[in-house]
This record gives structure tokens, C-alpha cells and sequence, in this order.
């Protein structure tokens, strides 16, 4: 088996991208979009651009510093992007990227499975708490 240079052993890895690999970027993408507040970001935002205002009041119970966060982290990301028109006050809207629209059906589907499916949970929860007491 030849040796492999440093650059050939990168190449390598990034065509071989594993998530189950810890340290794959691939895993801390996962990692982003698993997060609460991404889905329900992206899932806001998937019926069109909204401003930082709409998107607060829409998304019960995120906090203005965690907004802030996880818009700029996908904006960061590419999933999307971020509109400043000058005005008084200033105008900024966000709205989803292409690459942001191709996994916004992925993640409203989850949200409406989760929507769609609560009660089952809850009744399985109540069963299994019942069951190990």
C-alpha cells in the first residue's frame, strides 16, 4: 500500500465525507441543523423573506441573543442570506438561499411529523415512565 501525502490524505477525506465520524464536517453540519431554533428558522422562513422582527414574534419563546446567533451561523452556512436597506430605522430582511430552500422541505416535513405525532409520543412517554417506576 503506497504512502499517502498530507494533501492526498485530505483529498481522500473530503470525498469520503462520514458523518458517524466525529470529526467529519459533515457530523458538525448535522450537529447545526438538529438545533431547535435552525428548524423552526428555516421552516419560518420558507414561505418567504421575513424581517428580524417578524421572525421573533413568529418563533414563540427564542430569546433576541439565540435569534441573533443561529441567523448569523446560517447565514454563515449559506442556508441564508441577509438584506440590509438603509432606512430609518434600518431595514434588514433574511430569506432563505437555494441551498437553504433545498433543505427547507426536509425540515418542515420534520416539523409537521413532529405536529402530526405528539400525542403518540406523549401517550408512549406516559407508558414507559409508568412502566419503569
Amino acid at each position: 500500500m503506497p504512502t499517502m501525502t498530507a494533501a492526498q490524505r485530505r483529498e481522500r477525506a473530503r470525498v469520503e465525507y462520514d458523518a458517524f465520524i466525529k470529526g467529519c464536517p459533515t457530523n458538525q453540519l448535522l450537529d447545526r441543523l438538529s438545533d431547535k431554533w435552525v428548524s423552526l428558522v428555516v421552516a419560518a422562513l420558507s414561505t418567504g423573506p421575513m424581517r428580524y422582527s417578524d421572525l421573533s414574534r413568529k418563533i414563540a419563546g427564542v430569546s433576541p441573543k439565540m435569534l441573533t446567533q443561529t441567523l448569523r451561523a446560517l447565514e454563515r452556512d449559506g442556508i441564508l442570506t441577509r438584506a440590509v436597506t438603509p432606512s430609518v430605522p434600518v431595514r434588514v430582511d433574511y430569506e432563505l438561499s437555494a441551498l437553504g430552500r433545498s433543505l427547507a422541505g426536509l425540515l418542515t416535513a420534520v416539523k409537521a411529523w413532529a405536529e402530526t405525532h405528539i400525542e403518540e409520543v406523549h401517550e408512549a412517554r406516559e407508558r414507559y415512565d409508568t412502566s419503569t417506576d
